[in-house]
């Protein structure tokens, strides 16, 4: 069994920072492809930044320049750095992961129970 566990969210004042954690725990064999996602409230859930094993990124248009994503592969885990955030930056903030569990299987993406960022003007 996998789990993802975010931490790090909180409420923070425009222009301020916050660091996300996540870390996955379980039977993994391999650790993937990662991502940070977010949903605010009436909206559609988005994807605002992604990593790849090899450390490749890419980021929304939207936090590209302020958010930055890392992984540490050694601790099975992933970061968001996230600086200058905005009022419109709130919402739950979910990581997602392709994760083997075994070299018989395929990868699965798993998510994490997500955690709340409040930006307050």
């Amino acid at each position: 069994q996998v789990q993802l566990v975010e931490s790090g969210g909180g409420l923070v004042q425009a222009g301020g920072t916050l660091r996300l954690s996540c870390a996955a725990s379980g039977s993994i064999v391999s650790f993937n492809a990662m991502g940070w996602y977010r949903q605010a409230p009436g909206k559609e859930r988005e994807l605002l930044a992604a990593i790849t094993s090899g450390g490749s990124t890419n980021y929304a248009g939207s936090v590209k320049g302020r958010f930055t994503i890392d992984r540490d592969n050694a601790k099975n885990t992933m970061y968001l750095q996230m600086t200058s955030l905005k009022p419109e930056d709130t919402a739950v903030y979910y990581c997602n992961a392709a994760i083997r569990t075994s070299w018989l299987q395929n990868e699965y993406h798993y998510w994490g129970q997500g955690t709340q960022v409040t930006v307050s003007s």
